[in-house]
């Protein structure tokens, strides 16, 4: 399409992601929480947009500079830019039991054209057997969802209500990828026709393109992407174009992994974390024919959230990873290099509590969520 047929708000994205430029977007009454935050490189404001929000999960700009909210006990939220809520109708009844919910929610990469305002989100759906990690779109339709649709579920129903995943991120090529944890029984993220405890690449429409690694292989399902992962909750696409993720250990062994199509990441058989009743080690430290995590975080950490500066307003933080934890309620900044961290830096230690979510806007602007029963959205850019 050109640039001048083009909806204005693709055209206005296309210009935030060229020039790196942080608009004036803040939220009317906006709650400074710390004036300056000093980092290695920078200094920082954080800022509370909104709360009363009920364990958020995940947040996504809009457009027009509103939020999407997902919050775990099956709410949507729609936030204005002056802090206000809006839960829409229309959301799948979600099984909030354990750590089910409503999880995840991305817009597809073309969203503003009118043919592909889809927003995608995943959820813990209730059927016969227990529970499965489910992926729908839909549209925004006023104050609420329309068009809802069930792209995708997982093969099988089952308890427990752990280990659901789930976050999704979107290739280049507009393909979707989604992780699905073990859901609590580490040996079904070795089976290769299970989609618990793997990576799965789906197209839009939630089919498994033909190009995935294993169409050939009918002993595993077309979907899977990369196996043997425990429980995935932080997970970005790079402007590389290279898949990283955050995932849970056991008790301890919290990793950073690069995802590779076809590639097995061990778990249960290796792990560098503890059971956690007997804090005896599980697995090996590393296998042949598994891939070894970039990086081991050094103390529980519970990653969630994980997203790429490529704001040109964060300076050299550009290209870095911003990684959230829930038992760490840190935010971590990391520079990788090649297939090595190369810098670690904390920037943000308790300040918002356990962090779910993060989320890099198209204004330049870091979001992030916390997981409270009374949690709140955060803002957090460069003082000016």
């Amino acid at each position: 399409m050109h640039e001048a047929n083009k909806p204005l708000s693709v055209v206005v994205l296309a210009g935030i992601a060229a020039s790196g430029t942080v608009l004036a977007t803040a939220a009317v009454g906006a709650e400074v929480i710390e004036e300056s935050l000093s980092t290695e490189h920078l200094e920082l404001r954080l800022e509370r947009i909104a709360e009363g929000l009920e364990n958020p999960w995940a947040v996504t700009m809009l457009p027009d500079g509103r939020f999407l909210v997902t919050e775990r006990p099956g709410r949507l939220a729609l936030i204005d830019e002056d802090g206000s809520i809006t839960h829409l109708e229309g959301v799948p009844e979600v099984s909030a039991q354990g750590q089910g919910g409503l999880l995840d929610v991305t817009l597809h990469p073309r969203y503003g054209d009118g043919e592909h305002d889809w927003l995608y989100f995943t959820w813990s759906k209730p059927g016969d057997g227990g529970t499965a990690t489910a992926l729908n779109r839909a549209r925004l339709s006023d104050d609420a969802l329309s068009d809802v649709e069930t792209l995708f579920e997982q093969d099988r129903f089952s308890g427990p209500g752990r280990h659901y995943g789930s976050r999704l991120a979107w290739l280049p090529d507009e393909t979707l990828l989604m992780s699905i944890g073990d859901r609590g029984t580490p040996e079904r993220a070795q089976a290769a026709d299970d989609h618990a405890g793997s990576v799965l690449r789906l197209a839009a429409d939630g089919s498994a393109p033909d190009d995935n690694p294993f169409t050939d292989d009918d002993a595993t399902l077309a979907e899977i992407y990369s196996l043997g992962n425990r429980n995935i909750q932080g997970m970005v696409v790079t402007e590389q174009g290279e898949v990283w993720a955050t995932e849970h250990g056991p008790f301890g062994g919290d990793e950073l992994n690069l995802i590779v199509a076809g590639e097995n990441y061990g778990w249960p058989e290796v792990s560098q974390g503890r059971d956690y009743g007997t804090r005896e080690p599980i697995g090996e430290d590393s296998l042949p024919g598994m891939q070894d995590p970039i990086h081991v975080f050094e103390a529980p950490f519970a990653p969630s959230g994980l997203a790429q500066v490529t704001s040109a307003t964060f300076g050299e933080w550009q290209g870095d990873l911003l990684a959230g934890g829930l038992r760490g309620e840190r935010l971590y900044r990391l520079r990788v290099d090649g297939e090595q961290v190369v810098d670690s830096e904390v920037v943000l230690d308790g300040q918002i509590g356990r962090i779910r979510g993060v989320h890099q806007g198209h204004d330049g602007a870091i979001y992030l969520v916390n997981d409270e029963a009374q949690g709140s959205l955060y803002r957090l850019r460069p003082v000016e």
